[in-house]
């Protein structure tokens, strides 16, 4: 009798054991899944105030066009107007490449440098044109890109620079003017 009731203490010690260790993961899996719900929740905030800023924004890729015949004929412009030529590249899928347009586009100080001294192309990368043999002439296609990044070109087509990460540029939310202006003035950063 002794050992019957020693053993059914010990299982029902062993049973209440495992339910108070249960518990705290059961409460730290609850936590965690709220800690997941209020992430994924802001995360999915994020995704649609990009998406209502990229709706807004100018879309000054063409995937459409021929990228190729469209550089030949700014170099042929370029050596009239004794200018270089900028080329972004990036697509309309990419926030980051909007932005940097609209910046350029809605700064006066920027507009005017860009205006004065390069023709400004808009080289497109997306699923629906990739514009590889394009990207090959300035860049290892095969490396993964940062987008936008910037190629800029002499007035006989000949590439001067590349800007291949354009988060030296950014700042917060947006772009610092100072670097951007450095940026088109020097061709560096």
């Amino acid at each position: 009798m002794k050992k019957l009731s020693l053993v059914a203490v010990l299982a029902l010690s062993t049973m209440a054991w495992a339910q108070t260790t249960n518990k705290p993961a059961e409460s730290k899996n609850s936590a965690d899944k709220a800690l997941l719900v209020k992430s994924d929740a802001a995360e999915l905030e994020a995704k649609k105030k990009s998406a209502e800023e990229k709706a807004k924004l100018p879309k000054p890729y063409d995937p459409k066009a021929d990228a190729q015949a469209d550089i030949k004929k700014l170099v042929a412009q370029a050596q009239k107007e004794n200018k270089k030529i900028l080329i972004q590249a990036g697509g309309n899928w990419c926030i980051w490449c909007l932005r940097f347009n609209n910046f350029v586009q809605s700064t006066p100080e920027l507009k005017e440098i860009v205006d004065k001294n390069y023709l400004y192309y808009h080289l497109n990368y997306s699923p629906d044109n990739k514009n590889e043999k394009t990207f090959a002439q300035y860049i290892n296609i095969k490396e993964k890109q940062g987008y936008p990044f910037f190629i800029i070109l002499d007035d006989n087509g000949k590439m001067i620079h590349i800007l291949k990460d354009s988060r030296v540029l950014e700042k917060e939310n947006g772009y610092d003017k100072e670097k951007v202006e450095t940026f088109f003035k020097t061709g560096k950063i």
